[in-house]
């Protein structure tokens, strides 16, 4: 009998002892945000704020469409938020209605309030959990992104079903691409703002990564970062497709092709101007494999097919 008991209380302690390695293994929730300030992550997060569409798109994919209680004007319209929930500026949110709504999380971009030190200290102080994700400019950064908004929701494992899928669809056009042979191979224009004030960019940012990803080369690759642009320099590289973004005319590819002194250039003589999809291509998180597609058909039709 004694034995028995014995072995029921060796069986017990094993049991605890596999529960708390168990509790140890688990993912403990982020102590800084991307910007590397300190946070403190609720035990349970049930109301969340998004104030960029790029985050309220990672928060939506994750799985937590419902949580979301407010969210800033340029999110409007996006899928799974609330049409009737509290808006906000993105820029200048209003500090004392967002501390009205209690949130637990507030998920912010380096956009809102970028000129002040401190932001949203007020928020802090009342308890509000405050994460600031700053846009990245690289593919990998967009992979760190939704990592660490799935850690911050407790949602590991669909964050990396999310970096895994995105990563697919990349992995699936480079492969297609490095079959391009070098004569074939294009050179690329992107516009993210039309005339008179052009605006695109060099390396260093993911859109540049994308057209390398697609088999093409970025004319502007020299450079770095975001360029306002002179409308000399592209008609002096005569890229061979030009692609934009831009979505606040009516219609910007005819824009492009009927702007006087582009004539000569060969994108625009050929009739190889595209647009590309905005959200897509202008939000840093897992959609900009749409955009990439859509770049990747656009330039390549032969070899990227619908």
């Amino acid at each position: 009998m004694k034995k028995i008991v014995s072995l029921f209380l060796a069986l017990i302690l094993l049991l605890g002892l596999g529960a708390f390695a168990l509790a140890d293994n688990e993912p403990e929730p982020p102590e800084k945000d991307r910007t590397g300030a300190p946070i403190e992550v609720p035990d349970k997060i049930e109301s969340i704020v998004t104030l960029a569409p790029s985050l309220a798109e990672m928060v939506v994919a994750l799985g937590h469409a419902d949580q979301i209680v407010a969210y800033d004007t340029n999110s409007a319209g996006l899928e799974g938020l609330d049409p009737d929930a509290p808006q906000f500026d993105l820029v200048d949110p209003d500090m004392e209605q967002l501390a009205a709504l209690e949130a637990d999380l507030v998920l912010v971009s380096n956009m809102s309030l970028y000129d002040e030190v401190s932001p949203f200290q007020q928020l802090i102080d009342l308890g509000v959990c405050v994460a600031c994700v700053p846009n990245s400019d690289s593919i990998q950064g967009i992979r760190d992104d939704i990592a660490f908004v799935a850690a911050l929701l407790d949602e590991n494992e669909a964050g990396e079903d999310l970096i895994d899928g995105m990563q697919s669809g990349i992995d699936d056009i480079a492969a297609i691409a490095e079959t391009i042979p070098e004569k074939d191979r294009k050179s690329v224009y992107f516009e993210i703002s039309a005339a008179p004030y052009l605006y695109s960019f060099g390396s260093g940012v993911y859109l540049d990564e994308m057209i390398g990803l697609i088999g093409a080369e970025n004319i502007l690759a020299d450079q770095e970062g975001w360029l306002a642009v002179e409308a000399e320099t592209v008609t002096d590289a005569d890229p061979d497709v030009i692609l934009t973004n831009v979505n606040y005319i009516d219609d910007p590819v005819d824009e492009i092709l009927s702007r006087d002194g582009w004539d000569g250039v060969a994108a625009v003589a050929d009739g190889q101007v595209y647009y590309i999809d905005n959200m897509a291509s202008s939000l840093p998180n897992q959609n900009i494999v749409t955009a990439l597609e859509q770049m990747a058909q656009a330039v390549y039709p032969d070899y990227f097919k619908p």
